[in-house]
């Protein structure tokens, strides 16, 4: 894709969302770290809603591990896998108090050998608590990047990565990504995008396709009872 192409994709997408930003309610890198982890395979909102309490609760590494393994699953059991992200958490903790002082290290490689940290974890807690440039690529970033062809169908997470990367300026990497995701979680949603009044429909290879298929349902619609009508004239 053009750059040119790119710039027209990131400006509108700016213009629609110029506020984007985490919406894990955190504090500090170390809330952040153990909010992104809870996210997985679970919505920002009730994540809110179980740290609310679990951040009064538990305010350092300390904290986790002082309390039993059954205990932690209990004040995390709304959040999905919740029994293998408590042992992740107590896990991690321990480590950040062995081996880094209590603290959440800044260094990328560094935060990936954490239990229950992956890449996009990672990259989440380094451009938002640490001001580091990165592109974390979620479930949405993943699909607006596909259907708006700055990937491609078949790339993985890291491919996706490793493209956005390369069409966004660096310094605009952590504002695209929250751009990204709210594009994504209220605009171009997975189930029903809202091809009909999206503003990049003529760079969108989904929502073209989508907006065809629309127009031939609604042509039959129309036909339908056209021929029935002309059935019972000859009839």
């Amino acid at each position: 894709m053009k750059a040119a192409e790119v710039r027209h994709i990131l400006d509108t997408i700016g213009g629609m969302f110029p506020d984007a930003h985490c919406e894990l309610n955190h504090s500090n890198a170390f809330e952040l770290t153990i909010a992104v982890l809870l996210s997985a395979q679970c919505t920002d909102a009730t994540v809110n809603k179980v740290t609310e309490d679990l951040f009064q609760k538990y305010k350092t590494p300390a904290d986790y591990i002082s309390v039993p393994l059954e205990e932690l699953e209990q004040d995390i059991r709304r959040i999905g896998l919740f029994r293998n992200k408590a042992k992740h958490i107590q896990n991690l903790c321990s480590i950040l108090i062995e081996q880094y002082g209590g603290e959440v290290p800044q260094a990328h490689d560094e935060l990936v050998t954490l239990p229950g940290v992956g890449r996009k974890t990672a990259n989440v807690v380094v451009s938002n608590a640490f001001g580091i440039p990165a592109i974390a690529v979620d479930t949405h970033v993943e699909r607006v990047a596909k259907r708006l062809a700055l990937a491609g169908w078949k790339d993985s997470v890291l491919e996706v990565e490793k493209k956005l990367m390369k069409a966004v300026p660096r310094e605009e990497w952590t504002l695209t990504h929250h751009r990204l995701i709210f594009f994504g979680r209220y605009h171009c949603k997975a189930q029903s995008p809202m091809c009909q009044v999206c503003p990049l429909l003529d760079v969108c290879r989904e929502g073209k396709k989508r907006m065809k298929t629309a127009v031939i349902r609604k042509d039959k619609v129309h036909t339908k009872p056209n021929k029935e009508l002309e059935k019972k004239r000859m009839g």
